[in-house]
């Protein structure tokens, strides 16, 4: 018997802004569009709490209460069909000023209000 198993998905990088406005509910939108990394009462990638304390700190855009949004990179595995984070890896914070002079960035931002 033979068994095949499937090929390991290769982590990317991909930056942009994490948003987190309100409990679980979590995406990244980055020069390729928006990506769901978690829907409250429904999808969780896994690997979410590797996105640490430290994007809470100095440089988060707080919006409602604790929630909010900020610059940043994260390792991730993804699924272009269906803009889904599947695994997040690891992630490192960016100063906002990083995200506001990426144009393609700026370009997806405003392609999708």
């Amino acid at each position: 018997m033979l068994l095949l198993a499937a090929p390991a998905q290769a982590a990317e990088k991909r930056c942009g802004i994490l948003s987190n406005p309100t409990p679980a509910n979590w995406w990244l939108t980055d020069r390729d569009g928006e990506w769901t990394i978690g829907a409250q009462g429904g999808y969780q990638a896994e690997g979410i709490e590797n996105i640490l304390e430290s994007f809470f700190e100095d440089g988060w855009v707080r919006t409602n209460g604790y929630y909010g949004y900020r610059c940043g990179c994260l390792s991730v595995e993804s699924d272009r069909r269906s803009m889904r984070i599947l695994r997040v890896h690891s992630a490192s914070p960016l100063p906002m000023r990083r995200c506001d002079a990426d144009k393609a960035l700026q370009r997806q931002i405003n392609r999708e209000r």
